[in-house]
């Protein structure tokens, strides 16, 4: 292709820094050593859009499959979109934003065969697109109407899981399942930075290692756990935690869809292999809030976020597709159109979800009958009686 070099190496881009919002009065200034060693860095799209090769990760994309590529991370932006917009009108509880992380979740998602299993947090919302989860069943949670709203065993896609880290558990339980079954697949478990701190993902490095279970460890490092930035939490670079585990880590640029592609395609071919869980850190950035009951502004600076705007993982496919001749106005016109249309069928979708009876929160609870739920099932239902007959 053309515009294409190869690279041995190629390090981290550094965010804007100077940022007092950082280092608050009583909390320390010095960054820790570790952090600034300047990691290796997966990159086989730079920010321009020109093409390298990677030595460790190669990759060959056809056109069809890079304008594939572009859709879906045009497609699943206005997903997120919708998504922020109908919480800010009254119709989601809340909204989790996956602004800025779209290349990590896109490539990592299109990397999984059909019968790889991922786990997610509560912002995969790519990975459920790529896994083939309708967008409208993921506002269900969120506009408390039901529990997931999706079959995990009809996507391998478990359900989101709001309790930060708990799915790393059970993505290694499931790998170490899927590996006395015999079964050819992996298991891929998704987390934040923040996530990267909590004792069940660690507790999950020591299980997937000393099982050697088929499970890749994919953490997007956004940068900032809610309002807390990666240097107050890690005294080395997130991906070389792995070594202290007895496994391989990797960073890619999670702004980067090519690399995220290639580089969990091969994590995933190591798993399967029996050599083993890989950690994969994508080092990207949350564009916008935690969720929608957060204030980035409070603590972050918008110098910072303004130099990761010039990384935006859309922009960057686009400028590879127009220097490679294979996007054209149409093209991009006809994906706009799509996206139009798929926010036209989310926003009406979700007014359509149609609201659950009260008593159903005591279904599914205990396996078996259980008197206490017994009873405050009966003391609900017979409240909900006395207004006009609404037994629920």
């Amino acid at each position: 292709m053309t515009g294409r070099r190869a690279v041995e190496k190629s390090t981290t881009p550094t965010p804007a820094s100077g940022s007092t919002k950082r280092a608050p009065q009583g909390r320390g200034t010095r960054r820790n050593p570790g952090l600034d060693e300047e990691p290796q860095l997966i990159q086989l799209l730079t920010p321009a859009g020109e093409r390298i090769d990677h030595p460790d990760y190669p990759l060959e994309v056809t056109p069809q499959e890079a304008r594939s590529l572009y859709r879906d991370l045009v497609l699943v932006r206005r997903v997120d979109a919708e998504g922020t917009a109908l919480q800010r009108q009254g119709e989601l509880g809340l909204w989790a934003s996956l602004l800025g992380q779209e290349a990590a979740q896109i490539g990592s998602g299109r990397a999984m065969r059909p019968d790889d299993f991922a786990f997610p947090t509560y912002r995969e919302h790519g990975v459920a697109w790529c896994k083939g989860v309708p967008p409208i069943n993921l506002l269900g949670m969120f506009r408390g109407v039901n529990n997931g709203g999706w079959d995990p065993n009809e996507h391998n896609f478990n359900l989101y899981t709001i309790v930060i880290g708990s799915q790393a558990l059970h993505a290694v339980g499931y790998a170490m399942g899927v590996q006395r079954d015999g079964a050819d697949s992996a298991v891929i478990a998704y987390f934040g930075d923040g996530a990267s701190s909590q004792g069940d993902v660690l507790e999950s490095f020591v299980f997937g290692a000393s099982y050697n279970a088929p499970v890749v460890f994919f953490c997007q490092n956004n940068q900032w756990a809610i309002s807390e930035p990666v240097e107050r939490q890690f005294r080395v670079p997130l991906y070389k935690r792995a070594a202290g585990f007895g496994f391989p880590g990797v960073r890619v640029d999670g702004n980067d869809v090519f690399a995220c592609l290639a580089v969990t395609r091969a994590a995933l071919a190591h798993a399967r292999s029996g050599q083993g869980p890989m950690l994969v850190e994508a080092y990207t950035y949350r564009m916008g809030a935690h969720t929608t009951s957060d204030d980035p502004t409070k603590y972050r600076d918008d110098e910072e976020v303004e130099a990761w705007r010039q990384k935006d993982p859309i922009q960057r496919l686009r400028a590879y597709l127009d220097k490679e001749g294979i996007g054209d106005a149409e093209f991009y016109a006809s994906v706009d159109k799509e996206a139009d249309e798929l926010a036209a069928q989310i926003r009406s979708g979700c007014l359509a979800l149609p609201d659950p009876s009260p008593l159903t929160m005591f279904d599914h609870v205990y396996a078996d009958p259980h008197a206490q739920i017994t009873e405050d099932r009966a003391f609900l239902a017979d409240y909900l009686a006395g207004f006009d007959g609404q037994e629920g």
